[in-house]
């Protein structure tokens, strides 16, 4: 954020003023434990867990987001947004085939009554497929564990068009799990934190559920910007020196991927400094 502000472009863009630079990456251990959960502002780690897990689901629905308290895409679930999209039709709080969808059903016919796939559609599922390779040393090491969100046969049908968009698994030493993320469009203040913070969980679960030790996340980014109401916030947040970071303690392993629940992960010494607030763009 520091050579963004320094060196970045200022932007009109579709929802407001940036200053930006297209090309980034940074890279996070994983071993022993570790988690990068952003300490220089809390980060409401939870709150990104709870949609991960909903990702994982695969049901694209925002109205179980909001059962457990997550709000995050209210603003992009309203009638207006919808309505802006060409999705009016769709019934309150479905998102189409976005994310966890294309995850769990690439591509497939998306039922707009039932947010599901269709009952008679031909589903790929990305992620499960991904786990049954790891689970077999035969098939571990392959170069072709990858899972896309980014479906340009079904962009029209989502309320967003995903922003994190192709991660790829990687096995090395025998059991050594990492993942790197590409993500297309990079909000450095409210976003990337998530972001950083749940392929770095997934990829903590994925090792737990297929015996394997996490290593590493490394995430490139594409377009890395900050929106101009959140100078002032980003500018606060690197004068703050970082902790270190906390650990993570996975309690249960389940035999399916998808009943995996908040209470089976635990967070240890998260020392954090204060929150910092800015609006969120739709």
């Amino acid at each position: 954020v520091e050579n963004i502000l320094n060196n970045g472009s200022l932007e009109n863009t579709r929802n407001g003023i940036t200053k930006g630079i297209f090309g980034g990456n940074m890279r996070f251990s994983l071993a022993d434990n570790k988690i990068p959960i952003l300490t220089t502002k809390k980060t409401a780690w939870k709150t990104c867990l709870k949609e991960l897990l909903w990702f994982i689901n695969g049901d694209m629905d925002n109205n179980i987001l909001q059962s457990q308290g997550v709000h995050i895409w209210d603003g992009n679930t309203t009638e207006e947004f919808m309505a802006s999209r060409g999705l009016g039709n769709y019934p309150k709080g479905k998102l189409g085939p976005c994310y966890g969808y294309q995850w769990r059903n690439f591509n497939a016919p998306y039922d707009i009554n039932t947010g599901q796939a269709h009952d008679n559609a031909v589903k790929h599922d990305q992620l499960q497929d991904i786990i049954d390779q790891l689970k077999d040393p035969k098939t571990r090491t392959s170069r072709r564990l990858i899972m896309s969100a980014w479906n340009p046969c079904q962009i029209e049908q989502m309320a967003l068009p995903p922003c994190h968009i192709l991660c790829q698994f990687n096995v090395h030493d025998g059991n050594k799990l990492s993942c790197a993320l590409y993500q297309r469009s990079c909000d450095q203040f409210l976003g990337i934190p998530f972001n950083i913070a749940s392929y770095s969980f997934l990829t903590h679960l994925i090792a737990k559920h297929c015996d394997l030790e996490p290593y590493e996340f490394i995430h490139f980014m594409g377009n890395c910007h900050i929106y101009d109401d959140h100078f002032e916030q980003v500018r606060t947040q690197i004068t703050r020196k970082p902790f270190e970071f906390p650990t993570l303690d996975i309690l249960n392993k389940r035999t399916n991927i998808n009943d995996y629940k908040i209470d089976d992960f635990r967070i240890n010494n998260y020392k954090h400094h204060e929150p910092i607030k800015g609006n969120m763009r739709s």
